[in-house]
């Protein structure tokens, strides 16, 4: 029995193959792929712009799917029907980062649809230890708790306190998630984007404040009259551009904190002084960890964030090419696209 798959052959080169289903081994399970969200990072991938592909390459990590197949005798309480997403970040066991529990940035991830081809085909296999019971959560939402682990897990890694000061610089996907989850932890966040069309999407996400980025001067301006000069306490990229590293260094506060969400493949010159000037403390994000899946599907499932918001486009399985193409023309009037591939 055939399986379809979308691929991506080169920069804007977006095709449907047909292959054989997989099938489980040891310790693993066949899924049936219900919805996939395109996410930033499989758009540079479309475009040629990702730092972490290879061509050809089947894209997709953020999915939910049906167990179909699977020993019911396994330790981890799965069973066949269950509705399901997954950790897509395969880690090596071995290098020092995974020595010390630190899987999320292991020295050899290998992430779905990036390292290794992902999951935008009809069936995949997984680990067991990587499938994550939905807790009755609807397919479609389920797809979208990858992106929003990305965001949390940036968010937890400044360790806001209520009443912090937050600026999320990209109003993307993962820029309005990481405002969500701020705003979650008591922050008061004010997100900013070079695109009016983004940030009147972010505005119905109950965020505090809204700064557009001409690029003529006027950010530092923004900046101080919504911090009463004082700059942020804490300030979220997540573009992944050499300008917007920049202006995280510029908006945040004496002794704030930086977090870098975004991937980008261009170099920075900057006056790295003000790092030490600032005292600022400044995180890397990469990935999240099982605990970051569990922790957010109970947090949606209690009605703690409405996920569901940022979906802004659908597409059929058949119809991938469109949605790759087009959300790369509109990308500065599209959130999540998700592809719906049965269910």
């Amino acid at each position: 029995m055939e399986c379809r798959s979308i691929r991506i052959n080169a920069p804007g080169e977006v095709e449907i193959i047909r292959t054989e289903i997989p099938a489980p081994g040891k310790d693993e399970a066949l899924l049936k792929v219900l919805y996939g969200g395109i996410c930033g990072s499989d758009l540079g991938s479309y475009r040629g712009t990702f730092a972490y592909f290879d061509y050809p390459r089947i894209p997709g990590h953020e999915f939910s799917a049906e167990i179909v197949e699977i020993d019911e005798e396994n330790t981890y309480g799965l069973k066949k029907g269950m509705i399901v997403t997954c950790n897509p970040y395969y880690n090596c066991g071995k290098c020092y980062s995974c020595q010390r529990g630190l899987v999320n940035c292991c020295e050899h991830n290998e992430t779905l649809g990036c390292q290794r081809d992902g999951a935008f085909s009809d069936y995949v296999v997984m680990p067991l230890e990587r499938i994550y019971d939905g807790k009755g959560l609807p397919a479609r939402t389920l797809a979208l708790i990858e992106p929003f682990c990305i965001s949390y897990h940036g968010v937890k890694r400044a360790d806001l306190k209520a009443g912090d000061k937050v600026l999320v610089i990209g109003a993307g996907t993962i820029g309005i998630l990481a405002a969500m989850a701020a705003k979650e932890q008591g922050g008061e966040v004010t997100i900013c984007d070079v695109a009016q069309g983004k940030l009147d999407l972010a505005r119905g996400f109950g965020l505090d404040r809204f700064i557009l980025n001409h690029g003529d001067g006027t950010f530092a301006d923004q900046v101080r009259e919504a911090t009463g000069a004082n700059g942020f306490d804490v300030v979220i990229e997540a573009v992944g551009l050499p300008s917007t590293f920049e202006n995280c260094i510029e908006a945040a506060a004496f002794g704030g904190k930086i977090v870098l969400i975004g991937v980008g493949k261009e170099n920075l010159d900057f006056n790295f002084t003000m790092i030490q000037k600032k005292e600022l403390n400044i995180f890397g994000s990469r990935n999240a960890r099982k605990e970051d899946f569990e922790q957010l599907i109970e947090l949606v499932r209690g009605g703690g964030v409405d996920l569901e918001k940022v979906v802004t486009d659908e597409y059929p399985f058949e119809e991938a090419e469109r949605a790759f193409r087009e959300f790369s023309e509109n990308a500065g009037k599209m959130l999540k696209v998700v592809i719906r591939f049965a269910g």
